[in-house]
């Protein structure tokens, strides 16, 4: 995929790009909001922003891209750039954006790098960048295609017809579309985005997993209010959801995309192993959902882990769940137990003398450390790489090469 002189030239200058991506990132953002600010109106939430969290991710997607081109040249890293295209193709991203991001990245890498950007040097990482750019552009436009809307044109209205507190820090939203049409396609463990506008004008917009079961008409989301912790600020669009968002008020969702879902034939006997913590349970209730709507018999383990059964969102829902499925068993563990759940675990999840079914499928999200650590565990007790899929809330920090 990659040159032959171009490898040579990005093998040599890795080190040193790749020490001063944050740098890169950070200059690159500054300088393409100033002179685009109307890319912060609906497409960039501005709290990844503040965080730094966004420009970590597309620092360490522009690392693993390259570092993979040259580790094994005949194959594409299509894990990472699957992810990528699905959650760019969630926010309505087109192909002349890339011209922008291009033009702008680059400035900042021969601003940050100076002289040691030759001619020579800027042509090889042109190169790279462009066969990263072509294959998400081109998945896309696959994605697009496939939910039957234009490029870009990924948003629709929604009407709230119900909501429900689950936590005193998590309320749940059920959705109809606002315009009478049918529910658009949407696979078990995907998730929309929601776009709504803030008080000073500017639309800013979030990632939620689904829910419920995504085969009828309604959808539901599940939000958590995020509160801002270590100097980044608190959500914006999770706040305003709970604060303001009414039955009969109506949000802007997209299509659903996402390429952690369930593969859902109703006559698929794979066992399925669901692993999350906190607010992570939630696209893995939608997954429960979806097995009890095709009276599936596939063998299910759920774990989960949360503070307290009271903080636990959607924790009666999810034993229900269970109990309507012939083939499925939970496990709980709780830091501060209570009765509602006397078989718990107390403390952390810890998965020792957990009987995990042989070939299951692995579905795991929650907060980065603890699928990294639960991620690990697994390895150890034997569950292959490529049977753990893992969703990340956000911008993707855990990316190849990043630790287990």
């Amino acid at each position: 995929m990659l040159s032959a002189g171009s490898a040579a030239v990005v093998r040599a200058t890795l080190p040193a790009v790749g020490a001063a991506l944050d740098e890169i990132t950070t200059r690159f953002y500054g300088a393409m909001f100033r002179d685009r600010p109307e890319l912060l109106d609906g497409m960039f939430n501005r709290g990844n922003q503040a965080s730094g969290v966004q420009r970590r991710a597309l620092a360490g997607s522009i690392a693993g891209f390259a570092t993979a081109l040259l580790d094994d040249p005949d194959i594409r890293p299509d894990s990472l750039l699957e992810r990528i295209a699905h959650k760019h193709a969630a926010i309505g991203i087109t192909d002349d954006q890339y011209t922008i991001v291009h033009k702008y990245l680059f400035g900042a890498i021969a601003e940050v790098l100076g002289d040691a950007v030759t001619p020579e040097v800027a042509a090889a990482w042109d190169e790279v960048y462009w066969l990263m750019a072509g294959a998400l552009i081109g998945r896309e436009a696959r994605l697009y295609q496939d939910a039957g809307v234009e490029p870009g044109d990924v948003w629709r209205r929604w009407t709230v017809v119900g909501r429900h507190t689950e936590t005193p820090d998590v309320v749940s939203f059920l959705l109809r579309p606002a315009d009478g049409l049918p529910a658009p396609r949407a696979r078990a463990g995907q998730y929309v985005s929601v776009r709504v506008r803030m008080a000073d004008g500017v639309r800013q917009l979030r990632q939620y997993s689904l829910s419920s079961d995504p085969g009828g008409e309604l959808r539901r989301i599940t939000v958590k209010r995020v509160a801002g912790a270590a100097g980044a600020p608190d959500g914006e669009v999770s706040n305003l959801l709970h604060d303001q968002v009414r039955e009969g008020d109506e949000l802007a969702l997209s299509a659903p995309f996402g390429d952690v879902f369930l593969d859902d034939p109703a006559d698929a006997t794979t066992p399925v192993v669901l692993v999350s913590a906190g607010i992570g349970g939630t696209p893995m209730t939608g997954i429960l959902a979806h097995l009890a709507a095709l009276g599936s018999t596939r063998p299910v383990l759920v774990l989960h882990a949360d503070r307290s059964p009271a903080e636990h969102a959607l924790r009666t829902e999810t034993g229900e769940l269970v109990r309507r499925l012939p083939g499925a068993r939970a496990v709980f563990w709780y830091e501060r137990p209570g009765p509602e759940e006397p078989d718990a675990g107390e403390g952390l999840m810890n998965l020792d003398g957990v009987e995990l079914p042989e070939n299951a499928t692995v579905f795991l999200c929650g907060p980065l450390p603890f699928m990294r650590d639960i991620r690990t565990r697994l390895l150890g007790a034997g569950v292959p790489a490529q049977r753990i899929r893992y969703e990340v809330f956000g911008p993707d920090l855990w990316l190849p090469g990043s630790p287990a």
